[in-house]
């Protein structure tokens, strides 16, 4: 396909800036041209159609403020690489990672320098580039992200640490691509953190995709805090072959209204993928969380445990679908989601949803809504504590079961401890 660029000046201007390989800029401007003529995605009691969340502004290479830079002082750790907005500040790489082969580059290092790669696994399984308007979006205007790509026979003990610092100080999309491929009988631990910089109105799209190769294992975790002023769409998909195991532990921290798309195919015969999701929704935020596991080849495992928790007038919305497709013999797909209250002003929704197609599998769910037990809260204040200390020891005790059930305890520390600063910040607002 050849495309006359003249008629989109914005992308000529910017893969010239960034020396874009000429296959991924004509990607570009079809996706462009298409997302007009698709929908946006839809989700099961989750209402943001009238968000600011589609992408508006022209793309554009932009640079980050040098006193703001200096501001960042990420934890520091033996892999890991920071970036705020279009920026690459830093990038540590083990010798043992380098040694047998493995691959982490910024986005236009990648395309630059294995654009082979980035093709062959760019949207092709886990999200297809027009599945829907906003996937469409996020490939026209994408300018930031991560690839990383793990050889086959390749055991990583240590974990690789991604800061990503949205740029809110002026108000630009935040488009932001992370693909993860893990090769066949490799192991590999992963944990972002992503977080706003600055308070402008902003729109954020972001995608990340983890293809699981034959008998690997990824651990995937991430702790988001975005922005009040940042309207989201976050979309983490996995793409299982056979005997792939992928663990999804997630943090929903965020301040903003944010959509949630989390999915997971289970592709190949024995594939198998636990997700585990917190969340906490303040103020007036509004935060819509769909995760899917389907199940496609035989003897696959999904489950899927979700608590959340509801302060101030904010809404929480959980869906939970496992889908068995015909032919998945001998599958099992398991979920429990699970909203507790601490408003009257509050509103919560917990969805599950099984779709079965096939016999001879198994199937399960729960789903709850309620309000903290007051015979707790009593309990705790009458020894001394003050109602919103109790509060948020009962608020722990809640999220209990999925903090315990994920893998890291270097996360699970870390995520108790931003539980406990969104907490903090979270009955300021009662």
């Amino acid at each position: 396909m050849t495309v006359d660029l003249k008629k989109y000046p914005a992308i000529a201007e910017y893969a010239k800036k960034t020396a874009e390989p000429t296959w991924f800029t004509e990607l570009r401007t079809k996706s462009l041209e298409k997302a007009s003529s698709l929908e946006l995605p839809s989700f099961e009691k989750i209402r943001y159609q009238r968000w600011p969340i589609q992408l508006e502004q022209p793309l554009e290479k932009k640079g980050s403020r040098k006193e703001l830079i200096e501001t960042l002082k990420p934890e520091q750790t033996g892999n890991m690489v920071v970036q705020l907005g279009q920026n690459t500040l830093e990038l540590k790489i083990s010798s043992e990672m380098q040694d047998q082969g493995v691959i982490v580059c910024d986005w236009q290092t990648a395309l630059r320098e294995h654009g082979d790669l980035v093709q062959k696994y760019f949207m092709q399984k886990a999200v297809k580039f027009d599945e829907d308007r906003l996937t469409a979006q996020h490939v026209a205007h994408l300018t930031s992200g991560l690839f990383i790509y793990v050889p086959k026979n390749v055991v990583l003990k240590e974990a690789f640490t991604s800061y990503f610092f949205q740029d809110a100080t002026a108000k630009n999309d935040y488009v932001h691509h992370v693909i993860i491929v893990v090769g066949e009988n490799s192991e590999f631990s992963y944990l972002e953190n992503l977080k706003t910089v600055g308070e402008q109105a902003t729109t954020a799209n972001i995608i990340v995709e983890v293809v699981a190769q034959e008998n690997s294992h990824v651990k995937f975790a991430s702790v988001d805090r975005l922005g009040a002023n940042t309207t989201t769409y976050l979309n983490r998909r996995g793409h299982l072959k056979k005997n792939a195991k992928i663990d999804w532990s997630m943090g929903m921290m965020n301040d903003g209204n944010i959509v949630g798309d989390f999915d997971s195919d289970l592709a190949g015969d024995g594939a198998h993928s636990e997700v585990k999701i917190v969340a906490i929704s303040t103020g007036k935020q509004v935060q819509g969380i769909d995760t899917r596991v389907t199940n496609i080849g035989k003897h696959t495992i999904g489950h899927i445990l979700q608590h959340g928790v509801i302060l101030s007038r904010s809404t929480l919305t959980f869906n939970g679908i496992g889908h068995i497709i015909k032919g998945a013999k001998g599958a099992d797909a398991q979920q429990e989601s699970r909203v507790l209250m601490l408003s009257n002003k509050a509103k919560g929704d917990a969805n599950p949803i099984l779709l079965i197609d096939d016999n001879d599998v198994t199937a399960g769910h729960a789903a709850s809504i309620g309000r903290v037990n007051q015979e707790q809260l009593y309990y705790l204040m009458s020894r001394g504590l003050p109602k919103k200390v109790a509060e948020r020891l009962v608020i722990i005790g809640f999220l209990g079961p999925v903090l315990a059930a994920i893998p890291s305890k270097v996360i699970r520390a870390q995520l108790k401890a931003t539980i406990e600063r969104k907490l903090i910040d979270g009955q300021k607002d009662e």
